[in-house]
């Protein structure tokens, strides 16, 4: 009997649809994933759906299970959750993400599955790729007991990182956005928030997550002498403009990036990719993490959604596709 399902392609950039897709057959150590639901990456996929990823990053920005090429025709995404409903007996039936894109029911290999942890609820999991990006800047920057720390951005990135910062004793964690509203974020999470024009200086390390020039430029303003701004925004094809100059070199400032598609130097002998989405997925037991959904749609609906997204006419954080029948 043949496999189908529905998958959502960026047939060109501005232009997506729901798509009819054929599965192929499992083998030997594949499940079959029927999706309940997943979420939207705003920064990356509006980026995407832009057509804003530049040629020399088409292969580093590759997802997981992503077909096709940039700019288009292209199915992409990896934040999805579901059920097992093929495949092996410790898993059939088990709840597991996956760094799948927006897709109704999938064939991966058994290996490429997580299984959620019976703690955490579905709906909260999609935030598992997210959390990741957060324990690898946290691997990364190696906050210290006691240290003033700014969060520069409160997107998801910037949301997850500031949740997990709360949990470090003896800290000075602040949430500093544009937008006054996100100042409800940072009290479920648990810091504290300011605008950027009355954020704390002072600071021993600022990560930014704003993806804009005005906020790395304030992150690097807020740091002590000898401080450090761990850069987390990913900018696609723009430029941003740097000032390396006034205080950076007399402070001895130390400017660092960061990204997920490599475990963190510090943690890269001891701990997998594996262990990575693992330890995330147990830290997404912590209810305060709801804060960081914002959104829901339909599947179907997913085209139209995107294209606000990607427009600025839908603002907000982690947006959740949920999926009907298969």
């Amino acid at each position: 009997m043949e496999r189908v399902a529905r998958a959502f392609w960026l047939n060109s950039p501005g232009r997506g649809e729901i798509r009819k897709v054929r599965l192929a057959e499992p083998g030997e150590g594949d499940v079959v994933v029927r999706s309940l639901c997943s979420g939207v990456s705003r920064g990356t996929e509006s980026l995407v759906f832009r057509g804003g990823v530049p040629k020399g990053q088409y292969t580093a920005m590759r997802a997981p299970f992503q077909e096709g090429e940039f700019p288009g025709p292209v199915k992409y995404g990896y934040l999805s959750v579901g059920v097992v409903e093929e495949g092996p007996a410790d898993l059939l039936g088990r709840t597991v993400f996956c760094l799948h894109p927006h897709q109704s029911r999938y064939v991966v290999p058994a290996h490429a599955v997580t299984p959620v942890p019976d703690t955490v609820p579905a709906g909260r999991a999609v935030l598992a790729g997210t959390v990741e990006t957060a324990v690898n800047a946290l691997w990364d920057a190696a906050p210290l007991v006691g240290d003033r720390i700014a969060v520069v951005g409160a997107g998801m990135v910037g949301g997850s990182v500031a949740a997990l910062l709360a949990r470090y004793p003896g800290v000075r964690v602040q949430l500093v956005d544009p937008n006054p509203a996100r100042a409800a974020l940072a009290e479920a999470l648990g810091v504290g928030f300011a605008l950027p024009e009355e954020a704390l200086g002072g600071c021993d390390l600022a990560v930014h997550a704003s993806a804009t020039e005005a906020g790395l430029t304030r992150s690097l303003e807020l740091l002590a002498p000898e401080g450090t701004v761990l850069e987390l925004s990913w900018y696609g094809d723009r430029r941003v403009s740097v000032p390396l100059g006034e205080a950076f070199h007399s402070g001895r400032l130390v400017l660092r990036g960061s990204q997920v598609g490599r475990v963190a130097e510090a943690r890269r002998s001891r701990r997998s990719y594996a262990d990575r989405l693992a330890l995330s997925l147990e830290l997404l037991a912590d209810p305060v993490f709801d804060a960081l959904i914002t959104g829901e749609c339909a599947f179907e609906e997913l085209p139209s959604v995107l294209s606000r997204i990607a427009a600025g006419e839908l603002p907000g954080l982690c947006h959740r596709v949920v999926y009907g029948a298969p």
